[in-house]
């Protein structure tokens, strides 16, 4: 699984680093390292929609701390647990 986390400006103001370190800290304590590859990526396209992350092809908008731990749950873990 490849995630991408933009970086650019407009999500960088609304707080990628701490999205990043999130996901850093859900993969560590998931033993995903092998996994899952976190990446940072300039821009995704969506720079008026928030922190914009992209797990494989799926493009999610609007990311924050407060709806971090639902993201991964179901983006991540759901498809790392049936893949």
């Amino acid at each position: 699984m490849n995630i991408y986390i933009c970086v650019g400006s407009s999500c960088h103001i609304r707080g990628s680093y701490d999205i990043i370190q999130l996901f850093k800290e859900a993969i560590a304590d998931h033993q995903l390292e092998e996994k899952v590859t976190l990446s940072a990526a300039f821009c995704l396209g969506k720079c008026t929609d928030g922190v914009t992350i992209k797990i494989n092809d799926e493009v999610i908008c609007g990311v924050s701390k407060e709806n971090f731990l639902d993201i991964f749950q179901q983006k991540v873990l759901y498809y790392v647990n049936i893949g």
